[in-house]
């Protein structure tokens, strides 16, 4: 007998939760100007502010990965105590505001926590929501893409909150988040339990093919996605030089937050076509624009409108891609398996986002986008055998 349908709660909660909990990954970009300003850095030194969250995520989703944390304790209270965690260290970025060795321990604190919040949210919708997991997911990726982009929207709008209220509020926001998601949603019917350590675990769920195929997609896809945001800013300056600072901020917000539609509409479409189809498909569109940019980014005129589409699909895809690693790794280590994918995911980017910087030292800057095609066609590759699944037939 299939599981009942999940509450009418469940879904909003997790989004809602979610978004709380990653907003302490939003908190460095938004208080960026008033820690440059307390630390007195230099512009290049807060690129630092950043890496450090990046790199603590990077550590964090390993050592959560290496241990199947998720899989071996409830991932409600997993979740809680990351986020109660992270919100009390990012809180306490206040008492260091004046010393640049600890706001950095602190960013990198938080990002090992958020290794406890972004995965496994996702390992929780996809303990309730097994044939709808594309639309689950696709709400909550699109929720985090509209909060990565939310800061440009702050510098555009001119918003200037004071550093206490601004960290303060984002911890309390992480907490509330947290405290929901361990009241208002338990463990669903597809959750597994009994998992144990094993330090193979994460090898393990390599040994599917079908999880193989699906990881390597979202590596290519995540080869694109970061240099891609990183540089927005940097693209919509050299094609528009007269514009100013916070018009470029309201374009960038809407470039990097049109990828919440492609989430959202793409979760929708994957009812009828399958996560394979709607994924391939994003990840062939980023592809073209890639290759489109050396020819597009010298043509004002169709630059913010090739833009917001190019954001629209480089993003609509990472959903898919999540809701395809939890349905085919092994039942018992989906939470492992989500969080190493995403380790791996954002080890990549570093990759991607110092490649594209040292190729802007080289390269005109309507060619130094073109290499960013490499991911999808790595990714779509690998993709074919999950299409053979889904359609019957192999591209």
């Amino acid at each position: 007998m299939p599981p009942a349908p999940a509450p009418s709660r469940i879904l909003p909660v997790i989004v809602f939760s979610q978004f709380a909990g990653t907003s302490l990954w939003f908190a460095g970009n938004a208080v960026l100007p008033e820690l440059q300003a307390s630390l007195q850095l230099q512009e290049g030194a807060l690129s630092l502010l950043t890496s450090a969250v990046q790199l603590g995520f990077i550590i964090g989703t390993l050592c959560f990965a290496f241990f199947s944390l998720a899989d071996r304790m409830s991932p409600r209270l997993l979740f809680l105590l990351c986020a109660l965690l992270g919100a009390a260290a990012n809180a306490l970025v206040l008492f260091s505001a004046t010393s640049v060795a600890g706001v950095l321990l602190l960013r990198g604190i938080t990002g090992f926590l958020l290794a406890g919040i972004y995965p496994v949210g996702m390992k929780i919708a996809a303990s309730w929501y097994s044939g709808r997991l594309g639309k689950a997911i696709g709400y909550l990726v699109g929720a985090l893409v509209l909060g990565t982009a939310f800061p440009h929207l702050l510098r555009g709008l001119g918003a200037s909150l004071p550093l206490q209220s601004m960290l303060l509020g984002i911890s309390s926001l992480s907490a509330l988040g947290g405290v929901l998601m361990y009241l208002l949603v338990p463990d669903g019917p597809y959750h597994s339990k009994g998992t144990r350590f094993d330090l193979t675990n994460m090898l393990k769920v390599f040994r599917v093919r079908e999880f193989r195929a699906a990881a390597f997609g979202y590596f290519g896809h995540m080869w694109e996605l970061y240099a891609f945001w990183a540089f927005v800013p940097y693209i919509l300056a050299h094609s528009f030089p007269h514009l100013p600072q916070g018009q470029l901020s309201i374009y960038s917000f809407w470039v990097i937050g049109a990828g919440a539609l492609g989430c959202v509409g793409g979760g929708y479409l994957s009812q009828r076509q399958g996560s394979g189809r709607v994924a391939f498909g994003q990840l062939l569109l980023s592809g073209l624009c890639c290759l489109l940019s050396a020819w597009v980014l010298q043509l004002p005129a169709l630059l913010l409108p090739f833009l917001l589409f190019w954001g629209m699909v480089v993003a609509g895809d990472s959903p898919q891609f999540s809701a395809l690693a939890a349905k085919t790794a092994p039942p018992q280590l989906v939470g492992t398996a989500l969080t190493v994918v995403t380790s791996i995911g954002f080890a990549i980017t570093i990759g991607s986002i110092q490649l594209t910087g040292f190729l802007l030292t080289l390269l005109p800057p309507h060619l130094v986008f073109v290499p960013l095609a490499i991911g999808p066609v790595i990714g779509l590759r690998a993709m074919r055998l999950l299409l053979k699944k889904e359609s019957g037939s192999l591209l």
